[in-house]
């Protein structure tokens, strides 16, 4: 499921989604863009994803061409970050970690089984559940 809510000022028109970004939410998204710009000068248009909670390839490749179009993305947990920058190609914040090179997060990655963002658990934990 998925909750729309426009904000709409002068300068800028905010599309905050709450819920599953994925299957058939993803056209309902375009659908409600395409009804709030009609009629319209181009105004700024941004996505607040901080309610989202999962993205699927087609959500993920829906926000890559809404960027192309120069639209901004805003994103506030690890996950839709990491999405955001793979889509922007921006480097990820390093929340003042020193720099260097940084380990691979055994728990955060691509979920070959819907194609989407999810957390799974590190190979530490798996092998150690099955040893008992």
């Amino acid at each position: 499921m998925l909750r729309i809510t426009v904000h709409d000022n002068l300068k800028s028109l905010t599309f905050r989604l709450e819920g599953t970004l994925a299957g058939p939410w993803v056209s309902e998204v375009e659908e409600c863009r395409r009804r709030a710009l009609a009629g319209r000068r181009r105004p700024s248009v941004r996505f607040d994803l901080a309610g989202v909670t999962f993205i699927d390839a087609a959500g993920e490749a829906y926000l890559a061409a809404m960027h192309r179009q120069g639209a901004a993305l805003i994103a506030a947990d690890c996950l839709t970050r990491a999405i955001v920058a793979e889509i922007t190609k921006a480097p990820t914040p390093d929340r003042g970690r020193p720099a260097g090179p940084k380990p691979p997060a055994a728990g955060v990655g691509k979920d070959s089984g819907t194609g989407g963002m999810s957390v799974r658990p590190s190979q530490e934990s798996e092998a150690s559940s099955g040893s008992a």
